[in-house]
């Protein structure tokens, strides 16, 4: 079997999936480059892959580490702390674990709220039908993570579209590789500034750690700002989405606005929308699923397979904004759990409270069958929501 396998617009993952784990959890699959690796489907499968870090490894350069991207990553880039293991990534997460606390999303709320009520206003104010992608669900997360890092947000077009490029799976691998450098260079200036000059970002707070070099807090910078926006960006738009394809759920947050903390949780698990699954490699022989791995195979662990797994959310592929889906693992688990999860889920509470409360009578602007999905990419999104009111 092929790897990523090909689905269709909507929702629902891959009708492969569900087969998958009621016969084969642990499945070979050719991946792209040539390369073998298992697909793990089954939820408990999934989270306990993602909380072994002693024997499933986060590091491209591992024997048998799985390729998804274009790029073949054949080694960390420093700092990137998603794709290293313990006790380098130790040190790279501590760094930034004070940045994403509940006391810090707290003092952080209002200013998210003032961000996101600015973005609806102009969108309230501009020409209908409108886009809800480009006008408030990728604007905000990007003026969100600007504020934090302390990246000028008149700078926000140019590193959107260099991080959208790093996760566009239909671009080559030249194309790909040449946005990232572009948004190296353009962060490395900023890191060098922020020495001189500090201010009160977390940019000028990283450059204080002793001992990271300009190198290290480029590769961190990268990943908080691809990673604290794209995700969340798409997330909101595909909740949008999928609240007007079952209307009656949009009508239920209409009038009861306080369901939209539990409907963030239903909606994360339900959509996603990290589709392509986490990549690791086997460090020493593990059995999961009742499948021995050798060292040096690679595994991928679907977490879209996972949340629609019946074991762990009866109905899964019904949406029901009063299930308890806090357990989901959209945002993944163990070491590597997103370390911006709280900072996601508070954008996506705060955008949908006021997308219900304001715009109550938003609808589509063209059928569902013509909005454009973004399949070839890591994080399943919207190219485009024409939306009006």
């Amino acid at each position: 079997m092929d790897y990523p396998i090909a689905r269709r617009p909507g929702f629902d993952p891959p009708a492969e999936f569900a087969s998958l784990r009621a016969e084969a959890p642990v499945c070979p699959v050719s991946l792209r480059h040539g390369q073998q690796a298992h697909l793990v489907t089954r939820y408990d499968d999934v989270r306990a892959v993602l909380r072994d870090h002693g024997r499933f490894s986060s590091d491209p350069s591992t024997p048998g580490f799985p390729q998804l991207r274009p790029v073949v990553d054949r080694k960390a880039a420093p700092g990137s702390f998603l794709v290293t293991d313990p006790p380098e990534h130790t040190r790279y997460r501590r760094m930034v674990t004070g940045e994403f606390t509940v006391r810090r999303m707290a003092a952080l709320r209002s200013d998210v709220e003032r961000i996101t009520r600015e973005r609806l206003a102009a969108l309230r104010s501009g020409p209908r039908p409108a886009d809800l992608v480009t006008a408030f669900a990728l604007p905000v997360p990007s003026d969100v993570i600007c504020l934090l890092l302390g990246v000028p947000v008149s700078d926000q077009e140019f590193f959107s579209t260099r991080s959208r490029a790093h996760l566009d799976r239909s671009l080559s691998a030249a194309q790909v590789q040449g946005a990232l450098d572009e948004l190296h260079a353009y962060l490395a200036e900023l890191i060098r500034a922020r020495r001189l000059s500090p201010r009160d970002d977390l940019i000028s707070r990283l450059v204080r750690e002793p001992g990271l070099t300009d190198e290290e807090a480029v590769g961190m910078t990268v990943l908080l700002l691809v990673g604290g926006h794209e995700t969340t960006a798409n997330s909101i738009a595909l909740s949008v989405l999928a609240l007007q394809r079952e209307r009656a759920w949009w009508e239920a947050l209409v009038a009861s606005p306080d369901l939209v903390d539990n409907a963030v949780e239903e909606l994360l698990r339900f959509l996603s929308p990290v589709h392509h699954g986490v990549v690791r490699a086997v460090g020493g022989e593990a059995t999961v699923g009742g499948t021995v791995l050798a060292a040096g195979e690679g595994v991928i662990a679907s977490l879209f397979a996972a949340n629609r797994d019946p074991a762990a959310f009866p109905d899964p592929d019904r949406l029901d904004l009063r299930r308890d889906a806090r357990t989901h693992l959209a945002f993944g688990s163990g070491v590597h759990q997103c370390v911006g999860q709280l900072l996601a889920r508070l954008e996506m509470r705060v955008a949908l409270r006021a997308l219900v409360t304001e715009l109550p009578d938003l609808h589509l602007a063209v059928p569902f069958e013509e909005v454009e999905f973004k399949f070839d990419a890591p994080i399943y999104g919207l190219r485009s929501l024409p939306i009006t009111w």
